[in-house]
């Protein structure tokens, strides 16, 4: 076979081409390519470089503005109060990451080192390091890794447990929508015509330093539709700003004026929190007229129909002591924190609500949104200030004594979520160190209350322990503590579907009633574990009563605006200034306290984001757990805990949310 042969044809100066003329597989190719000038391809190489060095110089344009923007928070930020009461955790926290950064160095100097120590006998050990290292694998494998396996199985059976109460909720959820099944209204409710077969209904509206929002809540329960001789509303300020009493005075005022049926209280004695105000607005005489009260917190607006829509219920069922409605957001998607406390509460109200309410007539009591039949609280001992959750409380103590509960789904009420993290966390830690609380003192009554041995079981290991203890209890040690500890301990090395499939499986449910949300399924997953810390200490605080579990901080509110608040929007439009009226109903002390809100107004106290100590200690255990997981190839595991750690910092650094400095 003659062997190829190629040609070179040369065209213009600079212009050449090769052309195969010969050769086994000559026919396959092309018989001439097209000409390329060098001066061409040297430009199409330098394009490449300047887009190479541009993508480079802008990666570290933004690392570096990244690592300047860390650093003015960490300067600027202050820690925050709760994270300097609870240091026992703190210093947990930092021993286990100053143990895992040693074992971190002593396994990289054996991986670059590559020492396979199961094939040196112990003569051959050669060195103090080596020797050392030989000692920690002996030592781990016969006493550690049994103990973290013992600890990584137990919380396993607990993570099963709670995925399989929450499959169980969603199979529920799932049976009453193809049911169809929803509280019904029996009848014909009331007469239209005869304003007297409507029951008197109290309405009240606690509130507490809520200048934002105060407004808009009174305008929302002044413009409901109920007769006006039937339905009376309280507003019950405990604000201890004096200008802000004033304002709310005149907002009542106004609305008074107009021929709504409202009035202002305003305690002496600001003593147990929400509980005391509500308890001390039932201790007036005039209660003992009106048959049900509604509650609304401050940043509540309820539609105008809303009373029709629930007050219905009660009638013909003497049993019924509660009707609860449904949350919505205003503020849902106002940034990523909004959006993922989203994908919880709609889970929360949908599936958790919905099911107890439909199959068991019990849930606990969210605060607000619902309507008491008074006679309820007071037969269950009227509101107590024995714990910072006293709405779960009176609902506990109501079941015990034989009520029943409804949750409507269909009926929601607009409010808002916290768009801080600062404001969410401190609401989380009330919301789980209370039930712990509650728990320690309710458990003497469920276990000697008359109710069915079913509804105690659901009470204790459902209600309080699954749900409230169990589930801070195993997120925050299986994916915090253990997670990373088997990393540097391979012999107790979590299975891949504890870390990734269940987990995943799960999140996908508790997103189900929120499907808008779907593409924020991996940081809402990420974040759940993140706030596990704070879930986690708030739950041991409630439970051996620790003193930060019995603070009670009113969650800060921004006064978004809603579809509802167009109504109050043309009220108010004919109203003068705030300033106008202050002078006009207090001409003597008017301009005083016209000149302190003017000052209030030029000189705002300042706010800073803070700093999350437990959370950044966690950060940097996770990384480091995931730079051995580096070294082991472990795959799923390192980017999980990557990630983690990536989120924990993020949250440390106070950088999800609304920023404020």
């Amino acid at each position: 076979m003659a062997p190829s042969s190629v040609v070179v044809t040369i065209g213009k100066p600079n212009k050449f081409s090769f052309v195969e003329i010969n050769g086994s597989d000559s026919t396959l190719l092309l018989e001439k390519q097209k000409a390329v000038s060098p001066k061409q391809f040297t430009w199409f190489l330098l394009l490449k470089a300047h887009r190479i060095v541009a993508c480079i110089s802008w990666l570290a344009m933004a690392f570096k503005t990244m690592l300047l923007s860390v650093k003015k928070r960490i300067a600027l930020s202050d820690v925050s109060e709760e994270e300097a009461k609870s240091r026992r955790l703190y210093r947990f926290i930092k021993a286990f990451l100053f143990i895992s950064i040693v074992a971190l160095v002593i396994e990289i100097v054996a991986h670059l080192k590559k020492w396979n120590l199961k094939l040196i006998q112990p003569w051959e050990v050669q060195g103090l390091v080596q020797w050392s290292y030989m000692a920690w694998l002996s030592f781990r494998g016969d006493y550690i890794a049994p103990l973290v396996l013992t600890m990584s199985k137990f919380c396993i059976v607990l993570f099963l447990i709670q995925s399989l109460d929450r499959l169980i909720l969603c199979l529920g959820c799932f049976w009453i929508k193809c049911k169809k099944l929803k509280p019904r209204i029996e009848g014909e409710p009331y007469d239209i015509e005869d304003g007297s077969s409507f029951p008197m209904v109290l309405v009240q509206i606690p509130m507490c330093n809520e200048r934002e929002v105060f407004a808009q809540s009174i305008a929302a329960a002044c413009q409901l539709d109920w007769p006006k001789d039937r339905i009376l509303i309280q507003v019950l300020d405990d604000s201890d700003d004096g200008n802000l009493q004033l304002l709310i005075k005149d907002e009542v005022s106004m609305w008074l004026e107009k021929g709504a049926n409202i009035i202002y209280r305003h305690r002496l004695i600001r003593t147990g929190y929400k509980a005391g105000n509500l308890k001390s607005a039932m201790a007036c005489d005039y209660v003992k007229d009106y048959e049900f009260v509604a509650i609304f917190d401050a940043d509540f607006q309820p539609n105008p129909d809303f009373l029709k829509q629930t007050v219905p219920h009660f009638k013909g069922d003497p049993e019924l002591g509660l009707v609860q409605a449904r949350w919505s957001f205003v503020n849902k998607d106002e940034n990523l924190l909004t959006r993922l406390q989203n994908i919880n509460l709609c889970f929360h109200f949908e599936v958790e609500q919905q099911v107890n309410g439909v199959f068991l007539n019990f849930f606990g009591f969210n605060g607000t949104a619902g309507v008491w039949r008074i006679k309820a609280l007071e037969e269950s001992g009227g509101w107590l200030e024995r714990t910072t959750v006293e709405d779960m409380d009176i609902a506990v103590r109501a079941h015990l004594n034989g009520w029943k509960f409804i949750f409507l789904n269909d009926v929601k009420v607009v409010c808002e979520l916290p768009e801080s993290y600062e404001a969410y966390k401190k609401q989380q830690h009330r919301w789980h160190s209370g039930p712990m609380q509650l728990f320690r003192l309710c458990l003497p009554a469920i276990i000697t209350s008359k109710i069915s041995m079913l509804k105690k079981a659901n009470m204790i290991f459902l209600f309080f322990l699954l749900r409230k203890l169990i589930l801070p209890f195993y997120s925050f040690t299986l994916f915090c503590i253990i997670l990373p500890m088997t990393m540097f301990i391979p012999e107790a090395e979590l299975p891949l579907w504890v870390i990734c499939y269940v987990p995943i499986f799960m999140s996908l449910l508790n997103i189900l009633p929120a499907p808008k949300s779907f593409p924020f399924l991996v940081p809402y997953l990420l974040f759940e574990n993140t706030m596990s810390v704070t879930k986690f200490n708030a739950m041991i605080s409630g439970l051996f009563q620790l003193g930060s579990a019995y603070e009670w901080v009113v969650t800060k509110k921004t006064g978004r605006s809603s579809e509802s608040d167009l109504l109050a929007l043309a009220e108010r439009e004919s109203k003068s200034s705030n300033e106008e009226k202050i002078l006009r109903r207090h001409s003597e002390s008017g301009l005083e306290m016209l000149n302190k809100l003017k000052q209030q107004e030029v000189t705002p106290a300042k706010k800073r984001n803070r700093l999350y100590r437990k959370e950044l200690a966690l950060a940097f255990l996770l990384l480091t757990a995931a730079v051995r997981s580096l070294l082991s190839a472990h795959g799923v595991h390192f980017y999980f805990l990557l990630f983690q750690g990536l989120t924990f910092l993020v949250v440390g650094l106070d950088l999800i949310g609304e920023q404020i400095s």
